[in-house]
């Protein structure tokens, strides 16, 4: 198994689970060892080392950068995936591959199924939706995990952001009118080892994510609230008021059933798997 973007929250997360695991041999990989932006690269690494699978971590996710830095963001979040997605094909490997709620326009008021018609309003979101396509018409035995709100405690996330200015700072302001669903990457790397052990590969788009709901005003307060600081007021405002060069979903929860029906999955609810990942950040602290 070739896991690509080893370095990033949800490649951390597929290392610490899987590196001991006798059943899986994995070969761990991020831009250093391969960069998969290069089409022969990428081509040479799964000729000369045919994998059984190819589990694609690896993402350009900075959705306000993104808007800047087109060509960067198309390159990994489209292209590399069509790199992946051919020379997976051609050494006979399935794929697995994570996209993201920003596919919608969040636009809706009740959760988005698979069947729903994506129409993303960022270049991150375009990006990865292209990524989609070129991996499904590619490599057709692919798993592609739609989810959302990613955190974990490796690298810069959302969690970590709102417990270093609660200690900085005695107000935050956080946007309280877009609704989604924090996902803890550790949840999600046992979903990828769900799909790989299951006695039937299912292709198709799933969409994966924590239980439950909630605004990031709402995510700030939990987070402030497990970690015990009482010092910094969060205050809730609306997007118009917070400057954003992307536009994000309003609305962006996303419906877990077909995952849970097909790969037999329960889910945690967001709040338990917080507690869990910010209780790990202090005692590492």
């Amino acid at each position: 198994m070739l896991i690509t973007g080893a370095n990033g929250q949800l490649g951390h997360e597929m290392r610490n689970l899987l590196a001991d695991d006798s059943r899986f041999e994995c070969r761990f990989t991020d831009v250093a060892e391969l960069d998969i932006c290069d089409a022969q690269a990428v081509s040479r690494a799964l000729a000369e080392a045919p994998v059984d699978y190819v589990v694609n971590c690896a993402a350009y996710t900075q959705v306000d950068k993104a808007e800047e830095n087109v060509e960067l963001c198309r390159r990994i979040n489209a292209e590399a995936v069509g790199n992946l997605a051919r020379a997976a094909a051609a050494c006979g490997a399935r794929m697995i591959h994570i996209s993201t709620d920003y596919v919608f326009d969040g636009h809706g008021y009740r959760p988005y199924t698979e069947t729903m018609q994506p129409h993303p309003q960022s270049v991150y979101g375009s990006t990865k939706l292209e990524g989609e396509e070129l991996l499904t018409r590619y490599c057709p035995q692919s798993v592609i995990l739609r989810t959302a709100w990613l955190y974990s405690p490796y690298g810069n996330n959302f969690v970590k952001t709102m417990l270093r200015l609660g200690h900085e700072r005695e107000e935050l302001t956080v946007v309280a009118d877009q609704i989604g669903t924090p996902t803890c990457a550790a949840d999600l790397a046992l979903v990828v080892r769900t799909v790989l052990l299951a006695d039937r590969f299912v292709p198709g788009i799933y969409h994966v994510s924590d239980e439950g709901a909630c605004s990031w005003y709402d995510f700030a307060v939990a987070i402030h609230r497990l970690a015990g600081i009482t010092t910094c007021r969060v205050k809730p405002i609306r997007s118009d008021e917070y400057p954003s060069r992307a536009r994000r979903p309003f609305y962006s929860v996303l419906d877990k059933s077909k995952i849970k029906q097909t790969y037999g999955l329960t889910l945690p609810h967001w709040y338990e798997s917080l507690s869990h990942c910010i209780n790990l950040l202090q005692e590492t602290h």
